[in-house]
């Protein structure tokens, strides 16, 4: 796109090429995208409040990112971009724990969003499913053989799910045979999220199954977040790619954690994300 035809685009346009560029490329800076949109520092300044205001990106000191940070979980449409390869390895792992007459859960993570895809297949059913996820809601809810129960609450466009008092509420009403979940961070035995009003919703969703799986990418591995979710103790099951460090490993066997490493057909590309 040239800077004349940039500037030449309304307000609505630019931003949704502006959130497309932020997207794909992590973060970038003001003076950037100023000059990519043909634009002043001042309109950049304007659009990226309404993109932050939208919960896209997140501004800092000189430019935008839509990463995740120990404070702020990046935006859905980043998280479905990244790390695919190892969601899909851990996913397929997890698929096996799946067998027809169960009833499952999965929370709003794009790891747990890959199993509702391999559903989509047909080869496990009958299945009751539950989630709060609308993108796992969306690609289960024509789906033959498979029972699907939406759990309803407060809708989040950060994360593209339901979450509150609600969906609290809704889900202790529940048992089910497995929990799969995701979580932002994972260190010295315990699980941790950035945001308070998730971490309520995973604790909920944990006590209502038989049986926890942890799904995460090697990434993950050593970092924390603002908030303890459970101690890994919690998860019958925490199941990593393979491209988790011995390092890594280590901690989670010096903390006694039950994990399987799951081969990747891919390669890795980049920052993790639930």
């Amino acid at each position: 796109m040239s800077s004349s035809s940039g500037g030449q685009q309304g307000p609505a346009a630019r931003q949704a090429a502006m959130a497309e560029q932020v997207l794909a490329d992590g973060s970038a800076t003001a003076a950037e995208l100023a000059e990519r949109f043909g634009v002043s520092l001042m309109t950049i300044h304007r659009d990226l409040d309404e993109l932050e205001r939208q919960g896209i990106v997140r501004k800092f000191r000189g430019g935008v990112t839509a990463q995740p940070s120990g404070v702020f979980e990046s935006n859905v449409q980043y998280r479905l971009k990244t790390m695919r390869a190892e969601k899909a390895a851990v996913a397929e792992h997890a698929l096996r724990m799946v067998e027809p007459g169960m009833a499952i859960l999965l929370d709003d993570s794009t790891s747990t969003l890959e199993i509702a895809r391999r559903l989509r297949t047909g080869e496990v059913t009958p299945l009751t499913v539950v989630t709060n996820f609308l993108e796992a809601i969306n690609l289960l809810a024509d789906q033959r053989g498979i029972h699907l129960m939406a759990l309803g609450g407060d809708y989040d466009p950060l994360h593209c799910s339901f979450l509150g008092v609600s969906c609290v509420e809704a889900v202790e009403q529940l048992r089910v045979d497995v929990c799969f979940a995701s979580t932002s961070a994972v260190h010295g035995g315990y699980a941790y999220h950035q945001e308070q009003h998730i971490v309520s919703v995973k604790r909920a969703m944990l006590d209502a199954a038989a049986r926890n799986v942890l799904l995460i990418d090697h990434t993950k591995l050593g970092r924390v977040a603002l908030h303890r979710v459970v101690p890994l103790s919690r998860f019958d099951t925490v199941l990593v790619d393979d491209g988790a460090s011995a390092e890594a490993l280590r901690d989670l066997d010096e903390h006694k954690v039950r994990y399987e490493v799951c081969a990747m057909k891919g390669g890795h590309d980049g920052t993790g994300a639930t």
